[in-house]
C-alpha cells in the first residue's frame, strides 16, 4: 500500500482504537463521582493511563516513520504530504483527549526529518543532474574530432552550450522548488506551525538545498583546476567554459535563484541566512581562478610545442633557412582557434592603438636593428665592451612584463596571457641552447614570422615586439657566428610560409 494508504488505516485502526481506550478510561476512573480522599487515586490513575498511551505511542511513532523513509525517493511529494497532513491533524485530536501529552509536537518532528529527507533526496538529485550537463558538455566538445574532414565543426557553439546548460539547471532548481513547496500549502496544518515552517523555509529549503548546491556548482568548477584531483585533466575548452558559467551565475543567475526561493517560501530579511553579496563573490572568484588556469593551460600546450621544436633541433649544425618551421605555422594556428573560441564566450576587450604598420615592424625595424647591433658589437673587441651588460643596462629602462598576471574577463586579455606565456618560454629555451650562423637566422626567420601574426591577438603590440626582441637577442648573445639574414630574404620566406 502507499503511504496514504498506510497512514490512513493506522489512524481509522491503531489511534482510533486509542482514542477509544482513553475515552472508555476516562468515563471508568477519572471523571467518576469522588471525594477528596480520592484525589491521590485519580492522579495515579491517570498517570498510568500516560504510561501506557505513551508506550503504545512510541512503538506506533517508530513504525510511521519507519513507513515514511521509504518515501525519501519518491517522485511526487503530494501523497506524502497529505499522508503527513492527515497523520498530524490526528495527534492534534488526541491531544485534546489527553491534555498531559503533546502528541502533535512530536508527530511534527517526523514529518521535519520527512521533509529533511526529500531536500536531501533534491539536493542529489540537482548534483546529479549538474553532473550530467557536465557529461554533456564534454561529450559535445568531443564530438568536433569526429566530424568528417570536410565538414565545419564549429556545429557545436560554445555559447549555446552554455545557454542550454545554464536554462537546464536553472528550470531544474525550478521544479524541485515547485515540489517543495507543497509542504507549505495553505491547507496543510503542519506549515502553519512556525517551529516547522520558519526551520523548513529558512534552513532546509534556502541555506540546506539552494545555497548547499550553489556551493557545489562552485565545488565543482574548482576541482577541474586542481591538477592532483580527479578532474585534473579536463579539456581546455571546458575550463573556459565553466569560467564564463561561473560569471553568468555572478551577474544574474545567483540573484535570480536565491530571490525566487525568497518569494516562493515567504522568508523576511531577518530569517535570510548566506547573503547573495556571499555568492557572488564565491562564483566571481572561481570565474577568475578557473580563467586564470585556462590561461596556464593553453600556453602550457603551446610552450610544450615550442620547447620541442627547440630541444630537439641542432642548432649548430642547421642548414640555412629556407621556410619557417612547422612548429610556427602550429602555434599561429592554435592560437588562432583559441581566439575563435573565447570570443564564442568572452567580449572583445581594450585595446591600445595600434600602429599602423604592425605587421610589419618585425621584418623592417627588428631585422634592421638586429643589423646594427651586429655592425656595433663587431667593431668592438670582447675586452673592450661586454654585450651582455649592454642587454642588461636597456632592460633596466624597459618596462617589466608580468607573465603570470591576472587575467581579465576578455578575449584580448586571455589571449595575451596565452602569447606572453608562449613567448616566454621560447625565449628561456633560447638562452639555454648554442647556436650557429644558420641557426641564428632560422630564429630571425621564426620570429618575424611570429610577429606577423601575433600583434593582432593582444591588448598591447609593444608586448609582442619586446619579447621577441628578446628572443632574438638572445639568439645573438647565444651565436658563435651572429650573421643575419638579408631583411628582404627574411620577407620573403615568411610571405611563402
Amino acid at each position: 500500500m502507499d503511504i496514504l494508504e498506510f497512514i490512513d488505516y493506522s489512524c481509522n485502526s491503531f489511534l482510533s482504537n486509542i482514542c477509544l481506550v482513553i475515552a472508555s478510561y476516562i468515563d471508568m476512573f477519572i471523571n467518576r463521582p469522588k471525594d477528596e480522599d480520592e484525589e491521590a487515586i485519580n492522579d495515579i490513575a491517570l498517570s498510568k493511563l500516560v504510561n501506557f498511551i505513551m508506550g503504545l505511542m512510541e512503538k506506533y511513532f517508530f513504525y510511521v516513520e519507519r513507513r515514511v523513509q521509504l518515501e525519501r525517493e519518491t517522485g511526487d511529494n503530494t501523497i506524502l504530504v497529505r499522508a503527513l497532513d492527515r497523520f498530524h491533524r490526528r495527534l492534534q485530536a488526541m491531544n485534546k483527549l489527553l491534555p498531559d501529552t503533546d502528541f502533535a509536537r512530536v508527530g511534527t518532528d517526523i514529518v521535519s526529518r520527512a521533509a529533511h529527507d526529500r531536500v536531501v533526496h533534491y539536493l542529489q538529485t540537482l548534483k546529479q543532474h549538474f553532473s550530467d550537463c557536465l557529461t554533456d558538455i564534454r561529450q559535445s566538445l568531443a564530438a568536433p574530432r569526429l566530424v568528417a574532414k570536410g565538414e565545419t565543426s564549429v556545429g557545436n557553439n560554445l555559447s549555446e552550450l552554455l545557454s542550454s546548460a545554464e536554462a537546464s539547471i536553472v528550470d531544474q532548481v525550478k521544479s524541485v522548488l515547485s515540489n517543495l513547496q507543497a509542504f507549505i500549502a495553505s491547507d496543510i496544518t503542519f506549515a502553519m506551525k512556525p517551529y516547522f515552517r520558519g526551520h523548513f523555509c529558512r534552513q532546509e529549503v534556502r541555506e540546506g538545498l539552494l545555497v548547499s548546491y550553489l556551493r557545489h556548482i562552485n565545488h565543482t568548477a574548482m576541482e577541474f583546476c586542481d591538477s592532483m584531483g580527479d578532474r585534473g585533466s579536463a579539456p581546455p575548452t571546458l575550463l573556459l567554459l565553466l569560467s564564463r558559467l561561473c560569471i553568468d551565475f555572478d551577474n544574474a543567475t545567483v540573484s535570480y535563484m536565491v530571490n525566487l526561493v525568497d518569494e516562493q517560501f515567504v522568508l523576511e530579511e531577518k530569517q535570510k541566512g548566506t547573503t547573495v553579496a556571499e555568492l557572488r563573490q564565491l562564483f566571481r572568484d572561481g570565474a577568475q581562478r578557473m580563467l586564470n588556469h585556462y590561461v596556464s593551460v593553453q600556453g602550457l600546450v603551446i610552450s610544450q610545442m615550442l620547447r620541442k621544436s627547440v630541444e630537439t633541433r641542432d642548432w649548430l649544425n642547421t642548414i640555412e633557412p629556407r621556410n619557417v618551421r612547422a612548429v610556427m605555422k602550429r602555434v599561429v594556428e592554435d592560437i588562432t582557434a583559441i581566439d575563435t573560441q573565447v570570443g564564442q564566450l568572452y567580449e572583445e576587450g581594450i585595446r591600445k592603438e595600434r600602429s599602423s604598420d604592425s605587421s610589419r615592424r618585425t621584418f623592417g625595424n627588428f631585422s634592421m636593428s638586429r643589423q646594427q647591433q651586429r655592425s656595433q658589437w663587431g667593431r668592438y673587441a670582447p675586452s673592450t665592451l661586454d654585450n651582455s651588460l649592454l642587454s642588461n643596462i636597456q632592460k633596466l629602462f624597459s618596462e617589466r612584463i608580468e607573465i603570470f598576471s591576472m587575467v581579465e574577463f576578455s578575449k584580448v586579455s586571455v589571449l595575451t596571457g596565452i602569447i606572453k606565456i608562449s613567448l616566454k618560454t621560447f625565449l628561456e629555451c633560447v638562452r639555454l641552447r648554442t647556436l650557429g650562423r644558420y641557426g641564428l637566422q632560422q630564429i630571425q626567420v621564426d620570429t618575424h614570422y611570429l610577429q606577423l601574426y601575433l600583434w593582432r591577438f593582444v591588448s598591447d603590440e609593444n608586448l609582442v615586439h619586446f619579447l621577441l626582441d628578446e628572443i632574438a637577442s638572445s639568439a645573438v648573445h647565444r651565436c658563435l657566428d651572429p650573421v643575419m639574414m638579408e631583411s628582404s630574404v627574411v620577407e620573403l620566406i615568411c610571405e611563402r610560409g
